[in-house]
């Protein structure tokens, strides 16, 4: 069986579906909560499950803090709720079809997702620095969270790119996504329809974020 979050695609444009992702991510994370209301409105109108919207905002917090998480999901309890109330029942999506493994196991099953995410084992003068800080990495973000198959990766990428373009400051981070999200199969045009979206839709500052941070990956890829 092929790997879910193995793509191969030629598509040039972001989903309905993914639209939506980037720019809830966005809102959430600076915790603009009537923009996020309104953007978790067009992305259970647009057909996102509750289980997935959920899944990008528990995510959240690996960005923004637990603060930012917890009042989305508050958000998205209370939309739902609304919803229900006018007669609207959302599909609630599903949860994670495998347990997530612990100890040793974690360590190696979110050390493998890093190495194919980045594209090469991910270390350097940082984590010789600081190692504790790779072992958190691999095994929560790309342990818990990113074992969890009920969002596949190309959403938690495109969340993860409106998340840090809304934050600002992260430069460096908003760029090694960059590169992430093509190894998961997202393409320059979708990267650059993402730009456009976060500036028409969102904030220009967040698009002009994403947009310098694209350009940069490609330069390093394609050097002059």
């Amino acid at each position: 069986m092929s790997d879910p979050n193995t793509y191969q695609t030629n598509s040039t444009k972001l989903s309905l579906q993914q639209q939506a992702v980037v720019v809830l991510a966005a809102f959430a994370a600076v915790g603009d909560m009537p923009r996020l209301n309104d953007a978790l409105n067009q992305a259970l109108d647009v057909g996102l499950t509750v289980s997935e919207l959920r899944e990008v905002l528990i995510q959240l917090y690996a960005y923004a803090g637990f603060p930012r998480s917890l009042n989305a999901l508050t958000a998205l309890m209370n939309v739902q709720e609304s919803r229900k109330q006018r007669g609207i029942n959302d599909t609630m999506g599903r949860a994670p079809s495998r347990s997530i493994p612990q100890g040793d196991a974690l360590l190696a099953a979110g050390t493998a997702n890093q190495t194919k995410l980045s594209g090469s084992p991910v270390e350097g003068p940082l984590f010789d620095f600081a190692p504790i800080a790779n072992q958190f990495l691999r095994t929560h973000l790309f342990g818990d969270i990113f074992e969890r198959d009920n969002v596949d990766w190309q959403t938690r990428e495109l969340a993860t790119l409106g998340m840090l373009s809304a934050l600002g400051g992260v430069e460096p981070q908003l760029q090694a996504h960059m590169k992430i999200s093509t190894n998961t199969g997202i393409t320059v045009s979708q990267l650059r329809q993402l730009c456009q979206l976060l500036t028409e839709h969102a904030d220009a500052a967040m698009g002009d974020r994403a947009r310098k941070a694209l350009e940069q990956h490609l330069q390093n890829i394609n050097p002059a």
